[in-house]
């Protein structure tokens, strides 16, 4: 790990990035509860591209996903595509990152977990029945949640990565090879007043951020555009887990 690059990441920054991420997460699914289910731009046989075989979601998040590796949004360590069979080489000079993750990282990728999560689980608690026939705009709204669900569920790399360097001696019997101990090391991650905060954190966001605002003081609070304890939900049943699922695959292998 370069110096310079570990004397700027400590646990409490790596931390305020998580909760600055809550915002873009919370914001982002507000955006895609502005559309009805759409489920056409799911259906593997609806949308009628000539050469491509499968859902308009999947071609634009393939697409996408093309355009940013050649502007080199993928050489970022905290970056992760949907699609990383089909992603080329970046066209524009690399910039060099810090070194801070063991190189081991880059080969943790949980994104197809997160998709099918996103899809079958949360979609259809926020999304209303119905069609309205903006699926382009769905799918590209579903990107903006699915990049940013990936960019803090593989933030855990660097949980990790501070968690092993300020406590060595707690993390490496657990990681040798005879010794390796995936649930022990989960139970040594998990923080339950940490994570009973985010809970009750991102349920108040969504709270906030979700009010419909007025000109007349005088009419009651209408229903916030986001259940907030569907986002509490969703940090308590996925993110958070996959999270440490995340920080454990790293740590088992941080000693190769």
């Amino acid at each position: 790990m370069a110096k310079e690059a570990s004397a700027t990441m400590t646990l409490e920054t790596v931390r305020d990035s998580l909760s600055a991420q809550e915002d873009t997460i919370i914001y982002s699914l507000i955006d895609r509860v502005n559309y009805p289910l759409n489920s056409k731009t799911y259906d593997q046989s609806a949308s009628l591209i000539p050469g491509f075989a499968g859902s308009l979601v999947e071609y634009v998040v393939k697409e996408t996903e093309a355009v940013h590796a050649k502007c080199g949004r993928y050489e970022s360590p905290t970056e992760h595509p949907f699609f990383p069979e089909n992603i080329p080489a970046s066209v524009v000079p690399v910039h060099e990152y810090p070194k801070i993750l063991h190189p081991v990282a880059s080969s943790i990728n949980i994104n197809k977990r997160i998709w099918d999560i996103y899809f079958n689980k949360l979609l259809p608690l926020i999304a209303a029945p119905g069609d309205d026939g903006n699926y382009a705009s769905t799918a590209a709204s579903d990107l903006k949640c699915l990049q940013a669900l990936s960019r803090r569920i593989h933030y855990g790399k660097f949980v990790a990565e501070i968690k092993f360097t300020d406590s060595p001696q707690d993390y490496e019997p657990l990681v040798r090879v005879q010794f390796q101990d995936s649930d022990a090391l989960m139970n040594l991650l998990t923080f339950k007043k940490v994570e009973e905060m985010v809970k009750r954190r991102v349920e108040k966001k969504a709270a906030v951020f979700g009010q419909r605002v007025g000109l007349d003081d005088s009419k009651p609070d209408q229903k916030p555009k986001i259940d907030p304890a569907i986002v509490s939900r969703l940090y308590d049943e996925w993110v958070m887990p996959l999270t440490k699922l995340v920080e454990v695959e790293y740590l088992l292998r941080r000693l190769d």
